[in-house]
């Protein structure tokens, strides 16, 4: 399974919309009301920065159709609610589910953009009291906000974080049950599940830890792990299309060489 690497430029995604969402899906769409796989999931799903993401891949090798319904910067939240997603997810034979963060959803904290759930909405109450001395009309991003909470207070941030963990388990696990296809849950990152956190909190998926995917996998039809080696993580922008200004975010995201292992491990749940 190989594909062409055309050198650094800027990807036409082709993006598309679908029938009752605001969304926009990478293109092009397969034209069916009942696909043999689903795959959602975040930045990594939708492919930003990669010529032939996965799910294009196993598009290409299985005969059913296979959608991709990644959506850049999700969480849960947009998976959950949005309908195209929830309507395709209930049709299809098969889902692929990629571990996304757990900041990027709402929680008893503080809520996020039902659509662009990287984005930060309001705080709660609850996290106000903890935290009275923090302006949080200045952040309008999940990891902005995150990143000042944890330097502000190590011992309240880690009441934040515990939050998010059991928030995100609970919710994934309630998520894989309501869906009646088989799911394959996937973890496509620069880091593996057990990889010390990134000290930046740049690293998705964030907050996710090998303990989390445990207890979610007890629920799901199988689980693939993928995560580059040395030589990989040092040519981290190669075979990747970005502008002047996306080399940074190019950078933290798996590379064509991850979503072709992705796509061959798929292949042996899914065939």
């Amino acid at each position: 399974m190989s594909f062409e690497k055309r050198g650094r430029m800027p990807l036409d995604y082709n993006a598309v919309a679908l029938p009752g969402s605001a969304l926009r899906f990478r293109g092009p769409q397969a034209d069916t009301i009942e696909p043999d796989v689903v795959c959602i999931g975040g930045s990594e799903t939708f492919g930003r920065f990669i010529h032939a993401p996965y799910p294009a891949q196993l598009d290409a090798a299985l005969p059913g159709a296979v959608l991709n319904l990644g959506v850049v910067n999700a969480g849960l939240d947009v998976m959950i609610n949005d309908p195209a997603i929830v309507g395709s997810v209930g049709a299809a034979g098969a889902v692929v589910l990629q571990i996304t963060s757990a900041h990027n959803m709402t929680n008893r904290f503080y809520t996020v953009h039902p659509r662009r759930n990287d984005r930060f909405v309001t705080a709660s109450a609850m996290l106000r009291t903890i935290y009275p001395q923090v302006d949080f009309t200045e952040f309008h991003f999940t990891r902005h906000l995150l990143t000042h909470l944890r330097a502000v207070s190590e011992d309240r941030f880690e009441i934040v974080r515990t939050e998010l963990e059991a928030a995100w388990v609970a919710r994934m696990r309630r998520f894989i049950s309501d869906i009646t296809a088989p799911v394959h849950l996937l973890w496509l990152s620069n880091r593996a599940p057990d990889a010390p956190e990134d000290p930046q909190l740049l690293q998705d998926p964030l907050f996710v830890t090998a303990r989390m995917l445990e207890q979610v996998e007890a629920d799901a039809a199988s689980l693939t792990i993928t995560c580059p080696d040395r030589a990989e993580m040092e040519n981290s922008v190669q075979g990747k299309f970005f502008g002047p200004r996306e080399e940074a975010a190019a950078r933290l995201l798996p590379g064509p060489q991850l979503h072709e292992r992705a796509a061959t491990e798929l292949l042996q749940h899914l065939r």
